[in-house]
């Protein structure tokens, strides 16, 4: 199955049925009256998110959604029935976006999560609603409501806990495929990752996060350079950023700073996100010449980046330890303010009062 990231679908919702203009003709009943029914109204067009999918490839050779027509309403008070709604299934993570104001809808980031895209127009009335005092027989009835349409882009990011970063052939595909059961490409050549990888690291029972590997950037990414920045915002939602640099290079600090221009130019805060630096392919070089790329490293970031061999295996586990501590950081935060959530609507239906502080 192909990845797809981003897809610009068209929907429409169903005009609402016609009002019908009736009249009560029956034997020996010589004023029966109006008796027009109302129109259905048209039918909605609804954004629902779900597990079950990872990509938006079902968007590529479907592009446009229609939902139902309201039927018109019928003599003897018979109101039309409403049109069919569509629903649309979108992967966990995906952004609605307006194709024409580039304003997001909606932010689809829980299983489950429904979203009204467009609405169903209402359903026009029949005569029988026309009918007063003064005008006992009335030859009016409304028209149905015209529905919504839109073009809208469909755009997923991963809901990743971490992300791999680094220029091509910097070996993030290989460590995903040693912490992971992932199965990337991986050669000796770059760009061998063209759409990101998921795998899930485990550390142990309750300890398990997911990994993003991602197509390497390079140098001028910001302006449509390779890749570019099509997949950094899979990055977005990630609680840390794992930035693997090749050791083996001619100068691995500079490519170190490459990548953070890169992503500073991205704007999208990834930058401001806790990272982790790690030198890869230690396995390949002197140990001299490591110590020097360590020192040079440390000299540009700040702080020792911790070494690591995916081939041999080397120093994989304080690098997935690192990751996890930020991971946990978030997921308590978050269970913090679900927690919070939780009570504040129990508060609002009565179901419990309102802790304060305690007071003597």
């Amino acid at each position: 199955m192909k990845f797809l990231d981003q897809a610009k679908i068209f929907v429409k919702s169903g005009n609402g049925g016609g009002g019908c203009i009736s009249f009560r003709r029956e034997k020996y009943i010589a004023f029966g009256g109006p008796n027009g029914g109302d129109g259905g109204r048209g039918g909605d067009v609804w954004a629902v998110a779900s597990r079950d999918l990872n990509t938006l490839i079902d968007y590529r050779y479907k592009q446009h959604f229609k939902a139902g027509t309201g039927i018109h309403g019928m003599g003897r008070d018979r109101a039309g029935a409403a049109g069919e709604d569509v629903i649309i299934n979108v992967p966990v993570g995906t952004q609605i976006i307006d194709a024409d104001t580039d304003e997001v809808l909606v932010d689809m980031t829980e299983e489950g999560q429904k979203a009204l895209l467009a609405k169903g127009g209402n359903g026009g009335w029949g005569n029988a609603r026309f009918k007063s005092a003064t005008n006992q027989a009335p030859r009016k009835a409304n028209p149905g409501e015209e529905g919504e349409e839109r073009w809208i882009w469909l755009r997923l990011k991963l809901l990743a806990d971490a992300g791999l970063v680094g220029l091509p052939n910097a070996g993030k595909s290989t460590f995903l495929s040693t912490v992971t059961a992932a199965t990337p490409k991986t050669a000796d050549y770059p760009f061998t990752t063209l759409h990101p990888h998921l795998g899930v690291v485990n550390l142990g029972p309750a300890e398990r996060f997911v990994l993003a590997d991602l197509p390497g950037l390079i140098e001028g990414a910001s302006e449509g350079a390779g890749l570019g920045h099509r997949f950094l915002g899979h990055v977005e939602r990630c609680a840390a950023v794992l930035h693997l640099v090749d050791a083996s290079t001619e100068d691995p600090a500079q490519d170190y700073q490459t990548i953070r221009k890169e992503l500073e130019d991205y704007d999208g805060g990834i930058e401001d996100k806790p990272e982790i630096i790690v030198l890869s392919k230690a396995d390949i070089i002197t140990p001299e010449r490591l110590e020097d790329v360590k020192s040079d490293m440390e000299a540009v970031c700040g702080h020792a980046p911790l070494i690591i061999s995916s081939v041999t295996n080397q120093g994989l586990k304080p690098v997935l330890s690192a990751v996890y501590q930020h991971v946990q950081k978030r997921r308590e935060k978050e269970e913090a303010e679900r927690e919070k959530k939780r009570v504040a609507e129990a508060v609002k239906r009565g179901e419990m009062e309102e802790q304060k502080g305690w007071t003597p």
